[in-house]
């Protein structure tokens, strides 16, 4: 992917677009890095400053052993974008990058002008506290309750990486052929890097807490900058906008069709047209 630059403070962050124009920043989820987004962030450029963060833990940032909640996570994200001079922007999360950012827009709304927020149940809002043990919904949510055992998953997992990463990109998208060997080898070996898978689960062993410090902030103080909840035909909430509703009143929604859990991926072009849309008209 050509006009865009890498750098680093801490999180990594790949930067293209005019700086002159509206930002955009983009955070991915489980088990993605930045790349999630190479498909649509073309696009995006050619009408926004695009600024794609890796997570604490995630791809090429830094893995700290801790602070893996969303509200943690959101102020190491927020700090990164301002040290490149950005005052305000515009924040699109898919997954626990959802998370992320509807904490980090709790946290930082005077300086947010609105948030995308992609097929996720985020904590204490949409994600139930309980796993379905129908096999016909199961499927899609079984792995929260394994990434929270202790130590078990690492030892489980250690030296497939690839298998497991391949399940999910395979599983959880519409179509099988979705990601190629090369995108799974490449997700594979972030999470087996050094830290990183430790540092992929601590998000879900954070979730409790998470979830408590989105309590706390909405009971001060609702969302009142736009969100676009974006839902596909085959993912994994089924109507965003209606889930976070409760929390914020200024939410619009639309379902993205033939996706799975993996919009940017499988509708790039889908994706970029929604996000588009949602900044120039909120």
């Amino acid at each position: 992917m050509t006009d865009f630059t890498h750098h680093r403070s801490g999180l990594h962050i790949v930067e293209g677009g005019s700086p002159a124009r509206p930002a955009i920043v983009l955070l991915a989820g489980f088990p993605q890095t930045w790349q999630a987004w190479r498909k649509v962030m073309p696009a995006l450029a050619e009408r926004f400053h695009v600024i794609a963060v890796d997570l604490p833990g995630q791809g090429d940032s830094e893995r700290p052993p801790g602070g893996y909640d969303t509200h943690t996570a959101a102020a190491s994200v927020h700090a990164a974008v301002q040290s490149l001079g950005v005052s305000s922007y515009w924040l699109a999360g898919h997954d626990i990058g959802a998370w992320v950012a509807f904490s980090q827009a709790l946290q930082f709304e005077d300086r947010i002008r609105g948030v995308a927020l992609l097929d996720a149940g985020i904590p204490g809002i949409t994600l139930p506290d309980s796993i379905p043990t129908d096999p016909a919904r199961a499927w899609k949510t079984w792995h929260f309750a394994f990434h929270l055992v202790p130590d078990l998953p690492e030892v489980l997992l250690a030296g497939r990486e690839r298998e497991y990463v391949a399940w999910f990109l395979k599983t959880k998208s519409l179509a099988a052929d979705a990601f190629s060997d090369q995108e799974i080898d490449l997700y594979a070996a972030s999470l087996a890097a050094e830290g990183g898978l430790h540092a992929a689960l601590a998000y879900y062993r954070d979730a409790a807490e998470s979830a408590r410090l989105n309590h706390e902030a909405l009971a001060r103080k609702h969302l009142t900058l736009p969100v676009l909840g974006i839902s596909s035909s085959h993912g994994s909430i089924p109507d965003m906008a209606a889930s976070l509703k409760p929390w914020a009143p200024t939410v619009t929604g639309i379902t993205i069709a033939d996706a799975g859990h993996f919009i940017p991926d499988e509708q790039p072009a889908a994706a970029a047209a929604a996000l588009t849309d949602f900044c120039q008209l909120a």
